[in-house]
């Protein structure tokens, strides 16, 4: 028999061609569903979900949108406290507009009053942010929380997002997304919590959750 053998006796060349074949029928499957996808406008995304991630994948896009010379802004709801790498990173860019407007998390504040108090001048700098279509992304960090505990009007968020400039992108990231919030993104990831080294006891690291 000409040409190798793969271990249960059948010729390789034949995988090969069957792989080969299994791949050019994905690839022209692929190639129709790109070819059909002819929109062109802003998306809206939500990250949610109690795995970890949602903020790091959000400054992902943010560099990707930075490295297309796009101009970005950000605001951060939560994490005011936390000295962040990506806080530190990020502010380097005279094209990201970035905005730290939290007082820290939920259970160390401890102060309804104050944290619906932040909240609302956080929002305040959000929406001026969905009005400038000078801002091709938006990232609107651990917004999710804040509509959790109703710190915001979620009619008044919804209304913001639907009105913002036609080629501007969102990111709202967050656990507890609202359906009514999930009903109108284009896209939406839940993440997943299957381990996390918290649970054994190990604390925040610099490079990986600060």
């Amino acid at each position: 028999m000409s040409g190798s053998e793969s271990d249960d006796g059948r010729p390789e060349e034949d995988g090969a061609a069957r792989h080969r074949a299994r791949m050019q029928r994905r690839k022209s499957v692929v190639d129709a569903r790109i070819a059909a996808a002819t929109t062109q406008r802003g998306v809206l995304l939500v990250l949610t979900g109690n795995g970890k991630g949602k903020s790091s994948s959000a400054f992902g896009m943010v560099a990707r949108a930075l490295g297309h010379g796009m101009h970005v802004g950000v605001v951060q709801f939560i994490k005011g406290k936390y000295a962040t790498g990506e806080k530190t990173f990020f502010r380097r860019f005279p094209e990201l507009s970035y905005h730290v407007m939290g007082e820290g998390f939920t259970w160390e504040t401890q102060d309804r009053e104050r944290d619906v108090r932040a909240a609302i001048a956080a929002w305040e700098v959000a929406t001026g942010m969905l009005r400038d279509p000078a801002l091709a992304l938006v990232v609107l960090d651990e917004l999710n929380i804040v509509l959790r505990y109703r710190y915001l009007t979620l009619e008044a968020v919804l209304g913001a997002l639907r009105s913002r400039p036609i080629e501007q992108h969102v990111v709202v990231t967050g656990r507890g997304a609202p359906p009514e919030l999930i009903e109108i993104a284009d896209t939406v990831t839940d993440m997943r919590a299957v381990k996390h080294a918290f649970e054994a006891g190990i604390r925040a690291q610099r490079g990986i959750e600060l």
